[in-house]
């Protein structure tokens, strides 16, 4: 009933009927080292990945290393901030071939992390593109939580994403959501 009510309003200016837009969905049918979202339109004013992932690293390296436009240079920072209900931990990392999502990827078998990712302006070429994520798993009551941001230096339009892990391959079902969110 909203929208006929909108519709009928004769309502026109400034209004988003829709703010996000699913761009591209991978749902892995097999174990896989990387997931690459490439050939990203340049019609949004940020980007947003969702997902849910496991790895088959067999230890708790549960990290999710993201690359933008190919780059591997030292050309990236990240932060991270995670606790788990009983501590807490801080870092931060500069000159890296990577951003980095922590606690991402549980490597525990059939349990699932969930990520949410932005990354603002990444058309703007007057700046560096920034990420903050967020990314949790509950592991049967030993549930971990991490906030998240990272910087690419470099000014260029984004146009790939690519998404590996600290260790191993995600596994079947993992899957990763691209959405353009308009301005």
């Amino acid at each position: 009933m909203p929208i006929l009510g909108i519709l009928a309003s004769a309502i026109t200016n400034n209004l988003v009927a829709t703010s996000y837009e699913s761009i591209a969905t991978t749902t892995l049918g097999t174990t896989t080292a990387t997931i690459t979202f490439s050939s990203i339109p340049a019609t949004y004013k940020h980007l947003q990945v969702r997902g849910i992932i496991n790895t088959n690293a067999g230890t708790n390296n549960w990290g999710l290393r993201i690359g933008l436009n190919s780059d591997t240079g030292s050309n990236y920072t990240h932060h991270n901030l995670r606790g788990d209900g009983a501590n807490s931990n801080a870092e931060g990392y500069a000159n890296e071939s990577y951003m980095y999502l922590d606690r991402a990827a549980p490597t525990d078998a059939n349990i699932f992390g969930g990520v949410v990712i932005d990354f603002l302006d990444y058309t703007n070429t007057n700046k560096y593109t920034t990420m903050r994520g967020l990314a949790g798993q509950d592991r049967n009551g030993a549930g971990q939580i991490s906030f998240n941001s990272g910087l690419w230096m470099n000014t260029a339009a984004v146009t790939t994403l690519t998404f590996t892990l600290q260790s191993g391959s995600f596994v079947t079902y993992s899957q990763l959501a691209l959405y353009g969110i308009r301005g």
